[in-house]
């Protein structure tokens, strides 16, 4: 009996398949098709207008840029509070262990307000950056401040158990042959995390996309400027342009599918690699 035939043939298995399609069709697929329909009523001309015009470029490229960048961060701080959480033990661990979930608690909307609070001209931090000619409220970096804020979390957890799986055991036998600490994070430990690492990069990517609450006090929104996407659409529906906003709604759909298919895939292929390096 072949593989397939054998989990077709398990109780239940039917119904799980069908329970699992019905409820994707309903929740995922058919909000979708809905969305390219409202698009595709537009006609072609009105589409390129409604989602390439200058405003909404700027917009792609604040939204795409701020998301990346702040993925990035996130990947490097998430990767050094995970292992810091896992490889030793301190006082108030349990503490920043749950802290780190936070920004999932707090409302994005609150968040969007601390942050301001905290950055702004006259803020406890924004104060001091101030004379130094740093403004960070109202601006792009005030953008990557709040999606780092909010993206944090998911490197720290996706990370975390690949962390606690890792055998100690092949660490201290590279250090046994002379490999430095670094030579061993390098080659032996970040290939063994790479896969979770990318997804929790992805993650943290895919969430600044689509981040509205937190932004929409920090930013400012200004056109052209501090404008993120999802703000844009939100402005779209306010002056009743719910094809235009479908518009940009199917770019950025198109965008982030095709980004994160890239990441996914490429973290399949370092995970075979790892495989067929040990």
């Amino acid at each position: 009996m072949s593989r397939t035939s054998a989990i077709a043939a398990l109780p239940g298995f039917r119904l799980t398949v069908g329970y699992t399609v019905l409820y994707l069709s309903l929740i995922v697929l058919l909000p979708l098709v809905a969305l390219f329909l409202k698009a595709a009523g537009l006609g072609w001309n009105d589409f390129i207008a409604a989602a390439f015009n200058p405003r909404v470029m700027a917009s792609y490229w604040l939204t795409f840029g701020t998301a990346f960048i702040a993925a990035v961060i996130n990947a490097a701080f998430g990767l050094a509070v995970a292992w810091t959480l896992v490889r030793y033990r301190f006082p108030g661990r349990r503490l920043i262990d749950a802290l780190v979930d936070l920004p999932f608690a707090l409302p994005t909307a609150v968040s969007g307000i601390a942050l301001t609070a905290v950055y702004s001209q006259n803020g406890w931090i924004g104060q001091w950056l101030e004379p130094l000619g740093i403004k960070v409220a109202f601006t792009s970096t005030g953008i990557v401040v709040a999606l780092v804020f909010i993206g944090l979390p998911f490197v720290v957890r996706t990370l975390q158990p690949a962390l606690e799986d890792l055998e100690r055991e092949v660490e201290e036998a590279a250090a046994s042959l002379g490999a430095t600490p670094i030579q061993t994070f390098i080659r032996v430990t970040l290939p063994a995390i790479l896969p979770a690492l990318l997804t929790g990069f992805a993650l943290a990517f895919a969430r600044a996309i689509g981040e509205y609450g937190s932004v929409v006090f920090i930013s400012g929104n200004m056109p052209m400027k501090t404008e993120v996407t999802s703000l844009l659409i939100v402005t779209k529906l306010e002056q009743y342009d719910a094809a235009g906003a479908a518009a940009i709604a199917v770019v950025m759909l198109a965008v982030s599918f095709t980004l994160l298919l890239g990441i996914n895939l490429l973290q399949r292929l370092s995970g075979r690699r790892h495989l067929a390096g040990v």
